[in-house]
């Protein structure tokens, strides 16, 4: 399916989502899922473990633009909760970046 049709023909969330952010799921595991997209499906059960942006678009095959709107959608929804970085002074904290180096190696 191309990536426009899964977002509805956007490009860009709703709220600016860092790609290094961590997403978790905020789902039960007994939820019935029928009424959301097999997209949707797909990353709760994978953010059942802390993930970045990232991570989700690499691990699903989905670009990053796509994987960015997917999420926003969903914690808006709340179907999932997004930790976004903390900046200071505008640098990353480094203990967020060794993980998200860390899922990536895992990759």
């Amino acid at each position: 399916m191309r990536p426009y049709a899964v977002t509805g023909g956007r490009t860009a969330p709703r709220v600016k989502l860092a790609m290094e952010a961590l997403v978790s799921s905020a789902t039960a595991e007994q939820r019935e899922f029928s009424h959301i997209t097999p997209e949707y499906q797909a990353i709760s059960q994978l953010c059942r473990h802390v993930r970045s942006v990232a991570e989700v678009s690499a691990l699903l095959h989905i670009p990053l633009g796509v994987a960015r709107v997917l999420i926003a959608d969903m914690a808006a929804e709340g179907l999932v909760r997004v930790h976004q970085p903390q900046l200071d002074a505008g640098r990353p904290d480094v203990n967020l970046l060794e993980r998200v180096l860390s899922g990536l190696r895992r990759l």
